[in-house]
């Protein structure tokens, strides 16, 4: 008892006011209806135990506080209205319902909190817990096939499963197909349309699917749905595709389920158009590439708006840029997405080529400046097979190879415009250039031409870019190039003529004047450059032009060379006039004028560049000693005794060697002259015939213009004293001048064809009547004294014809 006191619990002696005592029931947890205060004897439990006992553990584990309400006139064992009885009694008493206040004190058993107080909550936590421990473990049941097979025995194997039939899918309607389409769901939506029109094919009459026909039978109505149903179809396939190729980041909207579906219509519906036969065939995968097709031609237009204005250069390269990028995102992320029998990245990127044509042809179309077409055709020829084609993979087109962006036609109409604008542009740029710089030959200031350069660069602008559009483009461009550098070459050998020609022009300063002139020859190479790589590139129908503009600036190149070596000449003259006379042997002041002069002069000429200059100091050095030998086979010196021929060939020899020592600083190349005077020495010098014609022979070879005259000449200045050696040297002459004449020297080689001679006499012709006449009746030696006796006046006679 005082341990029942300390738990809290009252005496199970004494009833509590307001409560029954419990009886002993079927239930021993059932309320027994009692007056108030009434006590009773309850009885032992079913197991044994004491119902006082019982009663005692009910309130220890915290259930007793359920309280009974009891009012006459009801039945035994029904609560009354708004009077709580024991938990487990309302959850075990059979036929009670359940009321909303039970649930919440289940609800509080298990541990959930709800809107009431928190202590009631954590109390009835506690109490359940309680009970737990009080229960036990939960004993474990044997299964069945334990209580069925002994122990130590196999269990038999479980007999197979029939398998259920299939459920029958129940037909969409319309609506819900639709929904489908929206939601994009779009390869189960295709699935149901192929069910409709497979139902509408069946309820026609088996014959192939036509077009919708009019509302009106059951037919007809599902006709009617199944095109607007593919029609909604479409219009969701085709905003796919334009959605893959749309935003900043093209398909990163869209994820690869999406195009998947798409491909799985396109392969249900080829496979469908199997069965519908030709004449019912959708074709949705043609009409997938043009779909594709106008996705790209939006995607193109919106990258390089084609309507005029800006450069077009920009525009192309912006094409370039979505090409590259759009290309990029089909190859790496929708094209795996398709299905692979579609061969979606050639369809793609036939759209794209397809696309890329009408806005080049739209553009070609327009009446564009020379700039705008060249970058035209440079992108349409290079940069797209080079770097858009160039970086995609060729080999997953079907069908062979892309068509041409732009037809042949259209191609040369390009070309042909270009080359027009091109000969009347270079035309009236060259003429203004010419007028621009003949306008400053005239000043008296020293200034430098350019042009040489303004011309090249003119003419390079076109010959340069038009090769790397195509072979053929650049041989054209080249030739009409050719054809205008010719014309322009011309108009300035006709201005560098007058130049030369005007008298005012003479009154200029020397040194102006020739430095004008060397500028004027300074621009012969780059041109000559020029025009001979326009003739290698050029069609052989160019040679006419080639031809017309190395023979300009050939004659203009002599003529400035001209002008230049008659002024030094006119300062050299006084030099030559000393040569060949008495003092000439003894002195070597004329020499050294003429060689301190042409030292002096080619300081100034050293300014030309290298090709004119190495062909004047050629002919400087050719025309100095044309000067130098003329004096001596004209006869102003005549040997009279071997001592004088000695003298006269010694003073040949080393005006030869100074001459030649200078002109090698002048750097000439005119190295075939260096030997002419030795020879002429040698002849001289000899005295037996058979050594004077090995020399004779020699100098006939060496220089084959020297004819009989010049040989007889210098023969008459060596004062050969036999008329039959004088023979049979000239005749070596004569042999080797037959042998020779039906090849004319070249100019560059010409020497003696320069140096005129007097009127040969009798004697020089005589042989030639020997070779016609018979000799037998004449007399050797009034043949001999004709020859040598020489005639009175004859050299006075012969200097003063000249």
């Amino acid at each position: 008892m005082p341990i029942l006191k300390s738990l809290g619990v009252a005496d199970p002696k004494m009833p509590r006011a307001g409560t029954l005592p419990l009886r002993s029931s079927r239930n021993p947890f059932e309320e027994v209806p009692g007056l108030e205060g009434e006590t009773g004897d309850l009885g032992p439990l079913p197991n044994g135990t004491s119902c006082r006992r019982r009663a005692t553990l009910e309130k220890l584990a915290g259930l007793a506080p359920f309280r009974l309400g009891w009012s006459p006139g009801r039945r035994a064992g029904s609560p009354g209205d708004g009077q709580p009885r024991s938990f487990l009694g309302r959850m075990l008493a059979p036929g009670i319902r359940r009321s909303s206040a039970d649930f919440g004190l289940l609800a509080r058993l298990q541990g959930s909190r709800g809107h009431g107080d928190e202590e009631a909550t954590g109390e009835a936590a506690r109490r359940l817990a309680f009970l737990r421990l009080g229960r036990g473990p939960k004993p474990r049941r044997a299964s069945l096939a334990e209580r069925v097979v002994p122990t130590g025995e196999a269990a038999p194997e479980p007999p197979p499963k029939i398998r259920e039939p299939p459920k029958m899918k129940e037909p969409l309607s319309v609506l819900e197909i639709l929904s489908l389409i929206q939601r994009r769901e779009l390869a189960r939506a295709d699935e149901h349309i192929l069910e409709l029109e497979a139902e509408e094919l069946a309820s026609s009459g088996g014959g192939a699917p036509g077009p919708p026909q009019a509302p009106g039978a059951g037919g007809g109505r599902r006709a009617r749905d199944v095109a607007l149903l593919y029609e909604a179809l479409q219009r969701e396939l085709w905003a796919l595709v334009r959605e893959t190729l749309a935003g900043p980041g093209p398909g990163a909207g869209v994820g690869p389920g999406a195009v998947a579906q798409l491909g799985q219509v396109l392969v249900q519906e080829e496979a469908a158009d199997g069965r519908r036969g030709p004449g019912a065939a959708r074709r949705l995968r043609a009409r997938w590439a043009e779909a594709v097709a106008r996705a790209a031609r939006e995607r193109l237009e919106a990258a390089a708006p084609g309507a005029p204005g800006g450069g077009l250069a920009g525009r192309l390269e912006a094409l370039r840029a979505r090409l590259l990028e759009d290309l990029a995102v089909v190859r790496g992320r929708l094209a795996p997405a398709y299905p692979a029998g579609l061969g979606a990245f050639g369809v793609y990127l036939r759209g794209y080529h397809g696309a890329l044509a009408e806005w080049l042809g739209a553009a070609a179309r327009r009446r564009l400046p020379l700039a705008d077409r060249y970058a035209l055709l440079h992108w349409h020829n290079q940069v797209y097979p080079r770097e858009v084609l160039g970086l995609v993979d060729m080999v997953a087109l079907e069908n062979g190879e892309l068509g041409p962006l732009l037809s042949p036609g259209t191609l040369l109409g390009l070309e042909d415009e270009c080359v027009t604008d091109v000969k009347a542009q270079t035309r009236a740029a060259l003429l203004r250039v010419l007028q621009e710089d003949e306008e400053r030959w005239g000043c008296l200031e020293d200034q430098p031409s350019s042009l040489a350069q303004d011309v090249c660069e003119l003419l390079e602008e076109h010959t340069e870019r038009a090769p790397r559009i195509s072979k053929e483009f650049g041989e054209r461009m080249a030739h009409c190039c050719l054809g205008g550098l010719a014309e322009f070459l011309q108009s300035f050998q006709q201005r560098v003529e007058r130049f030369h020609e005007n008298p005012g022009i003479r009154e200029l300063p020397t040194d102006v004047y020739i430095s004008r002139t060397i500028a004027l020859v300074n621009c012969g190479p780059p041109l000559r450059a020029l025009a001979e790589r326009l003739a290698r590139v050029s069609p052989p129908e160019s040679e006419p032009a080639r031809e017309a503009s190395a023979c300009a600036l050939d004659r203009v190149t002599r003529l400035c060379h001209r002008v230049l070596i008659d002024l030094l000449f006119q300062e050299l003259q006084p030099h030559f006039n000393k040569l060949m006379r008495r003092k000439w042997l003894s002195s070597t002041e004329a020499l050294d004028g003429i060689v301190g002069t042409l030292g002096a002069q080619a300081l100034a000429l050293r300014r030309m560049q290298d090709e004119p200059y190495q062909a004047l100091v050629a002919e400087l050095h050719r025309r100095a000693l044309v000067e130098y030998v003329r004096p001596l086979l004209r006869g102003r010196l005549r040997c009279r005794s071997a001592r004088t021929r000695s003298r006269m060939a010694g003073r040949l020899r080393e005006d030869a060697a100074q001459l030649q020592r200078l002109f090698r600083r002048l750097e000439s190349q005119a190295s075939w002259l260096d030997a002419v005077v030795p020879h002429l020495a040698e002849v001289l010098q000899l005295e037996d015939t058979p050594s004077i014609q090995v020399e004779v022979g020699v100098l006939v070879r060496d220089y084959p213009d020297i004819r009989r005259k010049h040989v007889a000449a210098l023969l008459d200045v060596r004062g050969f004293p036999r008329a039959a050696g004088r023979q049979e040297i000239l005749a070596v002459a004569r042999d080797l001048e037959l042998s020779e004449a039906g090849a004319p020297p070249a100019r560059a080689r010409a020497f003696f064809a320069d140096i005129p001679v007097a009127r040969p006499s009798f004697c020089l012709s005589f042989p030639l009547l020997l070779g016609r006449l018979p000799v037998s009746g004449l007399a050797g030696p009034r043949l001999a004294r004709l020859s040598v006796r020489p005639r009175p006046g004859a050299p006075a006679a012969a200097g003063a014809r000249r």
